[in-house]
């Protein structure tokens, strides 16, 4: 996972260095990071991976997966004028799984309702992300 964490780490430091260089022409720059999101590729993985995937939703805080459609509603967010001042900075949109600790046991819960903005949107028919 080495991969994965240089990459975040550097497109994080890219976004606050370029908001600094291009705020004098108006110009904000913003990141959003997404976490365990259910979509049609998780699919395409291994029956090893798929196995492991069922148990993803016991790690977040949140205790879900989120939809494709939370994605761009941040972003949407970050355009809009509500936004205005917010410049070099990385929206997390994970349900809080960088939050937990490995150490701690997360209660169990069904109060955190997905964002649902795509009418047509369908969640992913895949055992992946299926309960046991």
């Amino acid at each position: 996972m080495a991969h994965s964490g240089a990459a975040r780490a550097g497109m994080l430091s890219f976004t606050e260095t370029v908001a600094c260089e291009w705020a004098h022409s108006g110009v904000r720059v913003n990141a959003v990071a997404p976490g365990w999101i259910a979509s049609s590729g998780f699919g395409s993985y291994v029956p090893e991976v798929r196995a492991e995937m069922r148990g993803w939703k016991k790690k977040v805080p949140l205790q879900r997966l989120g939809t494709e459609a939370e994605i761009p509603a941040a972003i949407v967010f970050l355009r809009s004028e509500a936004a205005s001042f917010i410049t070099g900075s990385c929206i997390r949109v994970d349900g809080g799984v960088p939050n937990a600790r490995h150490t701690w046991t997360l209660i169990p819960h069904q109060r955190s309702k997905p964002f649902e903005g795509f009418p047509l949107a369908t969640q992913p028919k895949s055992q992946a992300v299926q309960e046991e």
